[in-house]
Formats: C-alpha cells, sequence, structure tokens
C-alpha cells in the first residue's frame, strides 16, 4: 500500500511537468484530451491498471501495451510521456498523475469539482440547479459533477466541493435530530 504522501511527490511533479510541457507548446487541449481518453481507459480497465501496476511485468511488455492501446489515439507529447513513466518506473501512479492533471486543468479552467453523492439518480434540472449554487458558492466558470449513488441516504444529496459538505440528505436530518434528541436528554 502506498503512502499518500509519498505517492502525492511522486505524483505532483510528474502532472505539474505534463501541464508545463503542454502549456509551452500551446497544446494544452490536445494533451487535456489526450489524458480524458487515458483516465477512461484506466477506469474501464482494471486489468491495464494491474498491469501497470505490477512490478513483475518488464518494461518492454508495459511500453508495448501503451504502443498498442494509446499508441495512434494520443499526441506524440503524451505517449512520449508515457513512455518516460515506464522507464522512471512510475507508470504504476499513472491514474494518480492523471487525477492531478485533471485537478490542474481545473484550476486553469477555473472549473469547480463538485462531487454529489445521491439516494437516486438526478435528474438534468437537478444537476443544473445544483451546478448553479456551486457557481455562486465557489465563483467558478463552470461546474464538474461526479455523481454517486448510494440509496443508504434515503432522499436528498450531500454536495462536497473542495473542503465543503453540504449535507441534504434525509439520513444526515435524521443523524442531526437523534443528536439534538440526546443532547435534551
Amino acid at each position: 500500500m502506498k503512502s499518500n504522501s509519498v505517492s502525492q511527490a511522486v505524483v505532483a511533479p510528474y502532472a505539474e511537468a505534463l501541464m508545463s510541457l503542454a502549456q509551452e507548446q500551446n497544446n494544452l487541449d490536445e494533451i487535456a484530451k489526450d489524458v480524458r481518453l487515458i483516465g477512461n481507459t484506466l477506469s474501464d480497465s482494471v486489468e491495464l491498471s494491474q498491469l501497470f501496476a505490477s512490478p513483475l511485468i518488464g518494461a518492454n511488455v508495459k511500453k508495448g501495451v501503451i504502443e498498442g492501446v494509446f499508441g495512434s489515439q494520443v499526441s506524440t507529447v503524451t505517449k512520449s510521456f508515457l513512455l518516460l513513466l515506464v522507464d522512471r518506473k512510475r507508470i504504476a501512479f499513472l491514474s494518480d498523475i492523471v487525477n492531478e492533471f485533471k485537478s490542474l486543468l481545473r484550476v486553469i479552467d477555473q472549473v469547480a469539482l463538485a462531487e454529489i453523492t445521491s439516494a437516486l439518480k438526478l435528474s438534468r434540472p437537478q444537476e443544473d440547479t445544483i451546478c448553479d449554487r456551486v457557481k455562486a458558492m465557489t465563483k467558478a466558470k463552470s461546474v464538474e459533477l461526479v455523481v454517486t449513488i448510494n440509496p443508504e441516504l434515503i432522499g436528498g444529496v450531500i454536495i462536497k466541493v473542495g473542503s465543503q459538505v453540504v449535507d441534504a440528505s434525509i439520513r444526515g436530518q435524521l443523524r442531526r435530530l437523534k443528536s439534538s434528541l440526546a443532547a435534551g436528554v
């Protein structure tokens, strides 16, 4: 198990270096598109993530997989970056590097990340309302929603933006009611 601080000490410099390179070469949009593709591919394929994380699989095999999976789909800069990660034995951190790069991109683009936990799937108007409230709260230009369904909430939503959490779930209301009743007895 990787320590979070050790992981961040490895992840941040690589994400920042890729961001800096993208900005220097004026191809941030292309590299951002590549990074999203890589992130989606890793999310969809547990096997690919396990292959990259395995110390038993050689660098040549990992480079071959990168060439086969991403070779024609990503820019030469992005592919070179992936191959560098293999050479430096940092490819196991690829998913974390992708997430850190996306975080840096959100800062540049003034996009707020709102993590929503809901008891039920949200309708489009509900998502729009949450986006509008988060924009007002954060002064961001736009909002990226990450929605998770958790039926244990019974109803309502929990909204997390940065370190701020708004618990408007029925489970949270019941928990607060229980605490106030226990304190009053």
